[in-house]
């Protein structure tokens, strides 16, 4: 008679073979979670269930795993961006570009830490050369030339990819009522426009608070003024 299986081989599940798509996917869920400064080789291999050592036959060190989670995130990117629902760009281009501009910007608001690694890695990266080139075919199909679809870029920098460094940190410690107006009675004397400014702003919005900058509505008005100025330029050379 055949012996009897062990109840355990019977469950025990086929274990995941190692690869650098599955060491890549790691790091990002765990940059997701504990953020990216958890980002190192022995917390990668503990995410992963092995030795560090297994971690180099896929990724050479760490910054070969900074550079895959370029990939990772800007595959993400032009997934969204190709199933997003826009007009065409030869009838609308500004629609079109907005509409695929804040699909991206969904995905890096899904992985707060990727804009720092985005601006560090992203010359010679073929993901990144592949999305601007779609930006640059977008704007072509809108009736830009190739000097103002040029200057179309340096005008968007970053924000072509969803994010933007602020001035003022919008998800920064909220400050409360009273903190907010002993600051600005402090600053008065010394720094009279950003006191009446911020002092304007808890007027307009009296249950804010110095943490005022939606985020969201600050991108999308910085987008709209920017293709609303390029469209004027594309208009004028047509």
């Amino acid at each position: 008679m055949t012996p009897r299986a062990d109840a355990d081989e019977l469950t025990e599940q086929p274990r995941v073979p190692l690869s650098r798509r599955r060491v890549l996917r790691a790091a990002v869920g765990l940059a997701d979670r504990d953020g990216l400064g958890s980002l190192t080789m022995r917390r990668l291999a503990q995410e992963l269930g092995v030795e560090a050592m297994s971690l180099y036959h896929h990724v050479a060190n760490k910054d070969a795993v900074f550079d895959g989670l370029v990939e990772v995130i800007l595959g993400e990117v032009m997934a969204a961006v190709e199933e997003v629902e826009a007009p065409s760009p030869e009838k609308d281009w500004q629609g079109a570009l907005r509409a695929r501009i804040l699909a991206a910007r969904e995905v890096l608001l899904r992985h707060r830490w990727a804009p720092r690694v985005l601006e560090s890695r992203t010359t010679g990266s073929p993901a990144f050369i592949a999305y601007m080139d779609h930006v640059v075919g977008l704007l072509r199909e809108g009736g830009f030339s190739f000097d103002l679809a040029h200057r179309a870029l340096h005008v968007l920098g970053s924000r072509a990819l969803g994010f933007t460094q602020e001035l003022f940190r919008p998800d920064g410690a909220q400050t409360a009522d009273a903190e907010a107006a002993a600051m600005m009675e402090r600053m008065a004397d010394r720094y009279p426009n950003l006191a009446g400014m911020l002092a304007d702003a808890v007027h307009d919005d009296p249950d804010g608070t110095l943490g005022f900058c939606d985020d969201q509505f600050e991108f999308e008005f910085a987008l709209d003024l920017i293709l609303e100025g390029l469209e004027r330029r594309r208009a004028a050379a047509s």
